[in-house]
């Protein structure tokens, strides 16, 4: 898991499709989409997860299902990010089978050590920075938090939370493998430039990392 992660919001896409700003997201560079839909029933989450597959498989963008491990069975979708309070880890990889791409928050030092102990695909560093965007977890990591986590890892790490362009660069030599960002592409005016852009300051921060 690396590069820039898209999360959805429908709320802060204002005028424009959900599916069109996806799209145009993943034309700017977007490597992985998350759908997250928290106030519309499963029958209209299920109908828009299959269209944004049917429109990611032509770029081999994987689908990841926001919570909902029954939505993401039943539109196919390559993966789920469960949060502390969903689903348990084990009853999901269950459900989802060995291939399947399973994400987890960690919001507290216990939440990290814990995900140690799980076969994750990624772990969730949220939130980076406070945002209007998530306001249901426990305080922000920071990146000397961030930092810390990347230390114990053995898992990829995804950094979440009040990403934009101003420190997308910061929070890659902190330690993130992944930049996710909800409003800096959603609420964008041009999402495929906006994306173009993230994508282009990330890769160049991963030049100045030396690796031991």
């Amino acid at each position: 898991m690396r590069g820039l992660y898209l999360v959805t919001d429908r709320d802060l896409c204002g005028e424009k499709y959900l599916e069109d700003v996806v799209l145009e997201s993943v034309k700017g560079g977007v490597s992985c989409v998350q759908l997250r839909e928290k106030d519309i029933s499963t029958r209209l989450f299920v109908s828009e997860a299959q269209r944004i597959k049917k429109l990611l498989e032509p770029y081999q963008i994987p689908l990841i299902i926001n919570d909902r491990i029954d939505v993401a069975l039943a539109c196919g979708a390559e993966g789920v990010h469960i949060g502390q309070e969903d689903m348990p880890y084990a009853i999901a990889r269950q459900l989802m089978g060995r291939k399947a791409i399973i994400g987890l928050s960690v919001e507290t030092w216990e939440d990290v050590e814990e995900s140690q102990r799980l076969d994750v695909d990624y772990i969730g560093v949220s939130p980076v920075f406070a945002t209007l965007t998530k306001t249901d977890t426990k305080g922000a990591w920071g990146l000397e938090g961030l930092a810390k986590i990347k230390k114990i890892s053995r898992h990829p790490v995804v950094a979440i939370g009040g990403l934009n362009e101003s420190n997308v660069r910061e929070t890659v030599l902190a330690g993130a493998d992944c930049i996710a960002v909800v409003s800096a592409l959603c609420a964008a005016s041009d999402p495929e430039a906006a994306a173009r852009k993230l994508k282009g300051i990330i890769e160049e921060a991963f030049k100045g990392i030396t690796f031991a």
